[in-house]
């Protein structure tokens, strides 16, 4: 199976995902919307997509103009049914392409967060392993409504934190992708001031949560792998 990465820039990598992609024996393209390169044209090349974060937001298209090109593909991959899990930014413009409202919170989140998933998260086939309640690694300044035809998987305080739509796409607000390499490097390169209980709880979590991520990762591809076998 070959599986697509959308990436927006260098500071958002694949993470623990690509490795689980690989552990899964698929081969992995990468496609960078702002790099200007056009949209892969065949997506039935594909059996599964995964869209990372990224530190532009989902109504910048004045600012990002390839924005409208990636709403254009992840509307295409909607409707042809292909597996696709989005991420952070990945999961705002998943939402964007199913017409759910995508807005800046009052206050970002960014850090540990409480996450409690939805009773239908125990019948989701990318879920139902997961623990009901976790702490999640977040860190992002907007947040997406759960579109009118998708399933709420997830919420934290602050808003909805995953959904699922139809029987092929999901969305994740938090980043289960990250490393200690990654929170070290955002951490490094932001220019707001981060706490030392934000440092200590994340070396504390980090390597419990990228378990969590690989679990994750591979609950969505073993279901590509299922939905791609019966079609």
């Amino acid at each position: 199976m070959n599986v697509l990465a959308v990436v927006h820039g260098p500071g958002c990598p694949l993470g623990s995902f690509g490795e689980v992609v690989e552990k899964h024996g698929h081969l992995l393209d990468t496609w960078s919307p702002e790099s200007g390169s056009p949209a892969p044209g065949r997506l039935d090349d594909y059996g599964a997509v995964l869209i990372f974060g990224g530190s532009m937001h989902a109504d910048q298209e004045e600012q990002h103009p390839w924005l409208r090109e990636e709403d254009a593909f992840i509307r295409r991959l909607l409707d042809l049914g292909v597996p696709t899990l989005g991420v952070c930014l990945g999961a705002q413009l998943v939402a964007k392409a199913a017409d759910a409202r995508v807005y800046p919170l009052d206050e970002p989140e960014r850090g540990w967060a409480e996450v409690e998933l939805t009773d239908e998260a125990a019948r989701d086939p990318v879920f139902a392993a997961l623990p009901t309640r976790f702490p999640a690694f977040e860190w992002h300044y907007y947040a997406f409504d759960v579109p009118a035809s998708g399933v709420e998987l997830g919420r934290s305080r602050a808003c909805p934190q995953a959904f699922r739509l139809g029987e092929t796409a999901w969305a994740v607000q938090f980043h289960p992708e990250v490393t200690r390499t990654i929170v070290a490097r955002w951490v490094e390169g932001t220019a707001e001031p981060v706490s030392g209980s934000f440092l200590a709880e994340s070396e504390e979590r980090i390597d419990e949560w990228v378990r969590f991520g690989r679990a994750l990762c591979g609950a969505f591809v073993t279901a590509a792998e299922r939905i791609l076998v019966a079609a």
